[in-house]
């Protein structure tokens, strides 16, 4: 025998449309825990990415000084402004290229920096206030019981 879903039952509408009713009982939903692994980014790849960046870097400012010659030839040659344009533009190139493999160098000395530097020291004190004041101001104490058991001078 079937009843029919209460008022507030989300299966309601769908029960009515279809002209049945559906047994909210039956569809028991279990929390699944998931659990979610943040990659490290490892220090060797950091590393080898770094080396690769810095020499292709390298590599693209030593091809962009060789044409900047042939460039330069070829706006001697023929006295076009346009030629010297391109020279101008060549060389803004290969010193934002230049400017660019600081930044790179910057950048993973920061890198480098963070992975030393992340240390916390977390202190936590556990007790009343009245034993911290105790502890801090020794003249307060006096003739006093510290926590530790001593006795304050």
């Amino acid at each position: 025998m079937k009843t029919q879903p209460p008022e507030d039952d989300p299966n309601e509408k769908i029960s009515k449309a279809l002209d049945t009713v559906f047994e909210s009982s039956s569809l028991e939903l279990q929390p699944k825990e998931l659990k979610v692994e943040a990659k490290k980014i490892k220090a060797e790849k950091l590393d080898i990415d770094f080396s690769v960046a810095r020499s292709n870097m390298k590599e693209l400012i030593s091809s962009g000084m060789n044409a900047l010659d042939g460039i330069m030839k070829v706006a001697e040659a023929s006295d076009s402004p346009r030629a010297y344009e391109v020279t101008a533009l060549m060389l803004k190139t290969i010193s934002d290229m230049n400017k660019d493999l600081i930044t790179m160098h910057e950048k993973n000395a920061n890198i480098q920096k963070e992975k030393i530097t992340n240390i916390t020291n977390n202190s936590i004190y556990v007790g009343s206030t009245t034993d911290l004041q105790n502890l801090i101001n020794r003249e307060r104490a006096q003739n006093k019981e510290l926590p530790n058991g001593d006795q304050a001078e």
